[in-house]
């Protein structure tokens, strides 16, 4: 049987607007991350109270992949994007005209997590336009829209220098409304798109041993990614005094730098084994961190930071070289619960900075229980692999000619 005429065609417009759509929603994911040093002083927060206020759009926006990632597949996954675009304006709205108070804040970072959810709506929508042998580009570019972190953090103190920190979340209505447009405009979802999967078989998926562990790394990977992203800027204003601005440029570039070489883990882990090439990257997550749980002086630690976000970013690539490999027939299934469930690990790291900080008085500690769960993957990964006789020959990337076996059968 022959590819489907959708699959094989592709549909520009509707990466372009799955590229948007992410990229918007992912600024607005960590926006409360890149405010965080004027919400803070503005309301007096203490730490522990910081890393929750960044983390809590975190929790809820990995949480929510799942059941909307269920939802695009049985109503059409443009109807769910339009629908996080326009109940995004609710807590946008929130934010703007009252937020006064912490516990007020924390239900508009709720609310504002549904952004994160983007993930399971953006990225399908463009994939089921392409078929299998463009896949790594058409994810490559519609999962740049992480770019999204270093437009909120380049923006969003600049903007709340001049204008407040509430009117910045009013503001942010006017791109997300440009978003909105072009989503209805240009995106469309694939003929051939399949009929949603009962959710048992879904669940089906947790008895999967391997799943949990691609969780738990990708847990330490984009956990640790979107999880400093927002809190870097309290981080660095706190132990080091620096400005709001300078905090947000430093914290963009480090963003900058793990967003851009996501897809260079996933050509690495192509060309030389995700498992060899995970390790590797595990070492010098570890590594990062540890040197970091010494406080060096702010050019040293911004150093260490940038390299272990590299580090960080290309292993969100490789860990999703990884799962399509091992579950290719489960792909939707697996996709979904590394994402939602790894995403967890950016709820769990501010919150982890910010009560260490509270209880210690230092950073220090935090960062070396990061050091130690970077390793305990390490472990788990090098052990599971070992047992697992033939990980490095059969998780690869499928030749063509497997390809057309697959399409005639």
């Amino acid at each position: 049987m022959k590819a489907p005429a959708a699959a094989r065609i592709g549909h520009l417009p509707t990466l372009l607007a799955s590229f948007m759509h992410f990229d918007l929603s992912f600024m607005l994911w960590v926006l409360l991350g890149a405010l965080g040093i004027y919400i803070a002083e503005s309301m007096h927060l203490n730490p522990a109270e910081k890393g929750l206020m960044v983390a809590i759009p975190i929790l809820s926006g990995s949480l929510l992949r799942i059941p909307l990632g269920l939802l695009s597949d049985r109503i059409g996954a443009k109807r769910v994007g339009v629908g996080i675009l326009v109940f995004l304006f609710v807590p946008l709205t929130l934010g703007w005209q009252a937020g006064n108070g912490l516990p007020e804040l924390l239900a508009i970072g709720l609310l504002l997590g549904t952004a994160g959810a983007s993930f399971a709506v953006a990225l399908p929508l463009a994939s089921r336009w392409y078929p299998p042998e463009r896949q790594g580009v058409v994810m490559g570019i519609a999962a740049a829209g992480n770019s999204g972190t270093v437009i909120a953090n380049l923006l969003a103190p600049r903007l709340a220098e001049a204008v407040g920190w509430h009117n910045v979340l009013g503001l942010a209505m006017l791109p997300l409304g440009l978003v909105l447009i072009a989503f209805v405009l240009m995106a469309k979802d694939s003929p051939d798109r399949s009929a949603g999967q009962p959710v048992r078989h879904y669940l089906k998926a947790l008895k999967h041993r391997d799943l949990w562990l691609f969780c738990a790394l990708y847990s330490v990977t984009f956990g640790g990614y979107v999880g400093l992203s927002s809190f870097l800027p309290l981080f660095l204003r706190d132990q080091y005094g620096v400005s709001p601005l300078t905090a947000g440029y430093l914290t963009a570039l480090a963003a900058f730098v793990g967003s851009g070489l996501r897809p260079v883990g996933g050509y690495l882990a192509d060309r030389w084994g995700g498992v060899r090439v995970l390790s590797v990257l595990l070492v010098g997550i570890i590594a990062a961190y540890a040197m970091g749980s010494r406080i060096p002086p702010i050019a040293a630690m911004v150093s260490l930071l940038v390299i272990g976000m590299a580090f960080l970013g290309m292993g969100n690539g490789t860990v999703f070289q990884l799962v399509p490999q091992r579950f290719r027939k489960e792909i939707g299934v697996a996709t979904g619960m590394v994402g939602a469930i790894g995403g967890l690990g950016g709820f769990l790291l501010p919150n982890l900075l910010g009560n260490v900080k509270q209880a210690t008085g230092s950073f220090s500690q935090g960062f070396v229980v990061l050091a130690v769960v970077a390793g305990v993957a390490l472990v788990m990964l090098r052990l599971l692999a070992w047992h697992q006789h033939g990980w490095r020959s059969s998780w690869r990337a499928p030749t063509s000619a497997e390809r057309s076996m697959e399409l005639e059968a």
